[in-house]
Parts: C-alpha cells; structure tokens; sequence
C-alpha cells in the first residue's frame, strides 16, 4: 500500500493571503480516512479562499489521505508502544495535528495502550453505518434486499449450510469494518460457555477469508454473475455502507448489496482529534475553525457526495443508498464524540476494555502464540468469591482457565505451571505440563486444570516463579510466535527463603534479550493483591502488561483484553 507522507499535502491559501487582511501563517496539517479527505480537503481550500484566519494569522491547511492503522501505528510509536495487528510504523510518516481516523475505536486502543495519550478534541463529523455487504444476486436469491437482520444470525445461517457463500472479514486488528463486526457478534452470542463456543465458531469460520486491507477484500468479490464465479468468489463481509456505495460507483461488473443490521450496532464515526501535542493556541484555534466548517450544512452536502452520512446518521443533498437499502433511511446508532475531550468512548458506550477484548479473542482464536501460564496455588486462593456464590477464587480461576484453552486455536502451543511454596522441593512453583502444541496435546493441557488446587499450607513465591518462568519462556522461544507468561497471582510475594525483589529486578532486566522477546503478563485477582508490587516488577520487562480482576468472576475478559492489548491496564 502506498503511504502518502503528511507533510506532502498540498497547501492551501497562500494564493488569497495578498488579498485578505491576515498576515503571516498558521500551518494545520490533517490526516484523514482516505474516503473522507476529498470533502476535508475541499472544506479547506473553500476556507481559504474565504480569507480564513484566526486572530488575523492566515491559516493554511494541508490534507492528506492516509490509512488509519499509519498514523495510528505512528503515535504509537511515538508513545512507546505498540498496537495489537497493527505492525510497525512507517519512518515516512509524521503525526499530523489533526487526525480524522474512520473510528474513535482507534482513539480507544490508543488510549488502553498509552496513558500519555490525551487528545485535546475529539467530535464526530461523519458516520457510516456497517452492513453486510453480499453480491446483489445472492442478496436477492436469499431475500436481504430491503431487510435488517443481526449480524450473529447472517452469520450463523453460513455456517450452517455446506453451499453458503465464503464470508471474509477485514483483519480487526488494523481496520476498523473488521473490529466493528466482531464486537457485534460478541454482543448477540452472549457470555457463558455455549457464547464461547458460538464466537469461537463464528471467528473460525471468519478467518478462513481475511484479509489485511480493505481493497483486497473487495477485490475477492466476484466479476461475473455466472454460478461458478459466484460460488467461488467471496460472497459476502462485513463493511461500510461507504465501502458498498464507493464500489458501486465504479460500475463493477457485478455490484454490492448492502444488508443493514438490526439491533446497536457502533458505526464508523469519523471522530475529529486535534492531538496532544497541538499546543499553540493559534493552532488549537485554527482547528477549532476547521471543525465549523466541517460541521455545517455544506459539508453534511460534501459528504453526501462521498457516500457518507452526518454525525447524527442524516444525509445531505446527493446521497445515493446502495442497493438493498431499505426504503426509509435506515436507523444509526449516534455517534460519539460530540465535544467529548478525552474521547474515551466510541459509539454506543464502547468502551476500551471492551475493544481490547475483542482483539484478544481474535488473537487467540487465529493467530498463532506460545504461552506458559502460571497459576497462583497459595492458601488464599481457596478464599470464597462472593459473586460467583462463594465459589473458591481456585475455582473461578479454573473454569477462567477452560474458557480461555477453548478459544485458543490449535496453532498455539501452551504450557501450565502452578505456584506457592515448597512445590517442588524448595521450588515454589512446579510444571504440569511443558509448552505442548494444541494441535496435538489440547487434552493433556486441558487435564491440568483440575490441579490447580490451593495448598492450604502455602504461601506465595512469587519473585521466584515469575524470574524462572521468563527464563524458561526465553529458553523455550520460538520465532514467528508471540511468545509470553501469563502469570494469575492473589497476593503478594511471601517467601522469606526465596528472592528479595532488588535481585529479582536486576536478573529481570539482565535475562531480556532483544532478539528473543518473551512478554510477561501479570493478572492480580481480587481486592487483595499487591497492585504497587506487580507494577513494579511490569516496568522491569520491556512490553510487559498489568491487569487486575478485582472481581475474580471477570478474570475471563481481563485474560482476553491483556491477549489484545501490549502493554496493560489497571
């Protein structure tokens, strides 16, 4: 994919600046979704071409289009982190003052992943809604012209019958669509193992058809309207509205219908970010001018044109409905953003745990990793959960250990230790089972699970544990794999006969190895753990995560969010 460079977007205004009564230059430069920067741009230069200025300085206002998993991988780096699918950022890339991502789910991650992230604004100025979009023949041979069905069900209807028509989906770690589309299935097939099992499924049967962009995706759909090539084509994926209208308009040989959802479902919301580093307030008010004007009526008109609704999901003059649409404007979720500062919610109260666990689960259902996972086997782990009714946070932590096993695919390799004191001799933790591929040793994983029982007599070794379990995570290291522990613990480290935690801390930063990077993962459960410990081993391992589950019965979604997230939250 062509990355256009931000600083090579075309400047507007100097050519009215000897006309109009501004002097000087104020320079906003603006990264926007590819689909929405014609109407952005075209929203400056008419700006500009109005004399447009802020305290009498001649603003000039650059645009570039520019996928949002670039910039969103760029500050990243610029935070020191990482995102999850996202990959590396691109060295020509520069993070622009103004960013117009196709969804504040990316505002979210970002936000999970660095603390330091703060935009200054962020405020909805589009939206589209998702669909489902299928090749216009098989949308009317199976009657979803015109209707709105939940995205579980279309889905479940494909993976029940052996002719139905490949169903893809955009990777969800990089593209939005794709993110979307997952956090709607995970809403309609529920919690509880039978949901489980349903998004497993479901997730399975979407990664057979993946894709890593967009284009690619469409470009699977089929040329011809003869049998053959519809049954071998892809036919059907979760999108944009403005994904269908923009490839109809090219007048493809066969077109798209558009099969709307039914139910909350979180629509792109295009959330205008002045970024945190924006901190002259002749720019902060030059964007703040730029924002008028993509809030008015003309520019609700200018994305009309470009296949693309209001915040409010309203459309101007011009907008054309793909095929399928259903006679009367099809309900939208609003969308978020609307003077919202911190952007920490997207559309329909999504949250940033929330996006991260539908990350995770789609990492651990499809890509490939090798985990050791240590489980906390110390007295107090036998100590009741109120609301899990006073079941042992043993075992709550084992039934958290089945769910998670059975949404890893077999492409992972998984091992499990268990910890306290005086488990192996002197050694407070002890192996159950060596990193084993699922494919072939699924089973004998999954028998482990009923030992992690507590020893009532132990306490908890932890700094030993955690130092051997990353040296032997490091010595078992394999390339090409996400390579982690996942250490559970309730405590806090009690074992006078064991490491004090300087020469933990010292061996820990002494035992990283660049070339062979393993991720510690440590999850506190219940009210009891020692946060400020944990942290500060966290800190120590470069990527390293922390996540607490005060409610042990939410151990589940915080094991799934620290899978799809790379560095941790409290």
């Amino acid at each position: 994919m062509a990355v256009v460079v931000v600083v090579a977007g075309t400047w507007f205004g100097y050519s009215q600046m000897a006309d109009s009564k501004c002097t000087g230059s104020v320079r906003l430069n603006v990264a926007a979704a590819p689909e929405i920067a014609p109407a952005v741009t075209d929203a400056a230069s008419a700006w500009s071409k109005d004399g447009g200025n802020v305290n009498g300085t001649c603003v000039s206002v650059a645009v570039t289009p520019i996928a949002p998993s670039e910039v969103a991988s760029v500050i990243a780096r610029d935070h020191g982190v990482s995102l999850a699918g996202v990959g590396q950022a691109s060295g020509t890339v520069q993070v622009p003052d103004v960013w117009i991502p196709d969804s504040s789910t990316w505002q979210l991650r970002l936000r999970n992943e660095a603390s330091g992230f703060q935009p200054n604004k962020v405020t909805s100025v589009a939206q589209s809604p998702l669909v489902v979009a299928m090749p216009q023949p098989l949308a009317k041979l199976q009657k979803l012209e015109g209707q709105k069905v939940p995205l579980a069900n279309l889905l479940s209807q494909q993976l029940g019958s052996a002719d139905a028509p490949k169903f893809g989906i955009v990777n969800p770690g990089k593209d939005a669509s794709g993110l979307i589309a997952l956090m709607s299935i995970g809403q309609a097939v529920g919690a509880g193992k039978d949901g489980v099992t349903k998004q497993v499924q479901a997730l399975t049967y979407l990664s057979k058809n993946r894709s890593e962009l967009r284009d690619e995706l469409l470009e699977q759909f089929p040329k011809s309207a003869d049998a053959a090539s519809l049954s071998e084509s892809l036919g059907a994926a979760p999108l944009s509205e403005e994904d269908v209208i923009s490839y109809n308009a090219k007048r493809p040989p066969v077109e798209l219908s558009a099969v709307y959802l039914s139910g909350a479902n979180v629509p792109l919301d295009y959330p205008f970010t002045v970024l945190p580093q924006v901190v002259d307030g002749d720019k902060i008010d030059a964007a703040k001018g730029l924002l008028t004007r993509l809030t008015s009526s003309a520019f609700k008109d200018a994305l009309a044109t470009a296949g693309l609704r209001a915040p409010d999901g309203t459309y101007g003059a011009g907008f054309v409905a793909p095929a399928g649409a259903p006679q009367a404007s099809p309900a939208i979720t609003a969308a978020a953003g609307g003077g919202d500062n911190t952007g920490g919610t997207a559309a329909a109260g999504v949250d940033a745990a929330s996006v991260s666990k539908v990350v995770g689960t789609w990492n651990a259902t499809t890509q490939a990793g090798r985990v050791l996972a240590v489980f906390d086997v110390s007295g107090s782990m036998g100590d009741p959960v109120p609301t899990a009714g006073n079941l042992s946070r043993a075992v709550v932590t084992q039934k958290a250990a089945a769910t998670g096993l059975s949404l890893f695919s077999d492409e992972w390799a998984v091992g499990v230790w268990k910890f306290s004191t005086n488990e192996n001799g002197t050694k407070p933790w002890k192996q159950l089972i060596k990193i084993t591929p699922l494919a072939t040793g699924r089973q004998a994983v999954a028998a482990t699970i009923p030992q992690l029982n507590p020893n009532p007599d132990g306490n908890t070794g932890l700094y030993d544990t955690v130092l051997d379990a990353y040296n032997s995570a490091k010595a078992n290291w394999k390339a090409g794999k996400v390579n982690s522990v996942i250490l559970f613990t309730d405590g806090q480290n009690d074992n006078p006969d064991g490491l004090k935690q300087d020469v933990l801390l010292a061996k820990l930063k002494a035992a990283q190895d660049p070339t062979k990077f393993v991720r510690l993962v440590l999850i506190g459960i219940g009210n009891e753990v020692d946060t400020g410990e944990l942290q500060t081993i966290s800190k120590t391992v470069k990527g390293s995560g922390l996540f607490i589950a005060k409610d042990p019965t939410k151990i589940t979604d915080i094991f799934l969010q620290a899978i799809g997230s790379r560095t941790g939250v409290e």
